[in-house]
């Protein structure tokens, strides 16, 4: 996942937080994590984009398969 957006973004600040812990018990939890994660990435690649752009743009950047590993995926994004 970091390579990805560091790849795709150069971002001046990101944060990968692997939440899943939190969401023991719930949909889409699976023993061992990986599940749940919340991502705060800065780049000025977002600068031109609506909010529905950036979102895309990430989910773009990781890919299907990774998407389709990952019960929920929390962004906050910023120029």
């Amino acid at each position: 996942m970091e390579a990805s957006l560091v790849r795709t973004f150069q971002p001046h600040r990101l944060e990968i937080m692997d939440e899943s812990e939190k969401h023991r018990g719930h949909v889409g939890y699976r023993e061992g994590g990986e599940t749940h994660f919340r991502v705060e990435i800065t780049a000025d690649a977002f600068a031109s984009m609506s909010r529905v752009e950036q979102h895309r743009a990430v989910h773009d950047a990781l890919g299907k398969d990774l998407l389709g590993r990952i019960h929920a995926l929390e962004l906050k994004i910023s120029a």
